[in-house]
């Protein structure tokens, strides 16, 4: 499977890049293929090309702020291919969201 995120907190430093870590050790450890987009205090970091996007299976958006680049999912959004959860959920429960993307 590939996954493709976008993590993002208010404050954008310690939740923005521990979701990150949440899923990229996550999908690590399925054998899953991953890019993990961080937009936080440093401004946009591993920035996700339309390409990728249109390759992955499913987009988590661990966010709790709005995003720059929000219309590069608009089809994968309307395939129902986009998951939206928050940063601190990502952290605690990494298993159970990969889980639901995986239903999509």
């Amino acid at each position: 499977m590939k996954v493709v995120a976008v993590t993002a907190c208010p404050t954008g430093v310690a939740h923005t890049y521990m979701a990150q870590e949440a899923i990229e050790k996550e999908c690590k450890k399925r054998g899953y293929e991953v890019k993990v987009e961080t937009q936080g205090s440093m401004g946009i970091e591993n920035e996700i090309e339309q390409e990728e996007v249109d390759e992955a299976d499913v987009v988590i958006l661990a966010i709790a702020i709005g995003i720059d680049g929000e219309e590069r999912f608009e089809e994968k959004e309307e395939q129902g291919k986009v998951l939206t959860v928050d940063p601190g959920d990502m952290i605690k429960h990494p298993d159970e969201i990969l889980d639901q993307s995986e239903k999509l």
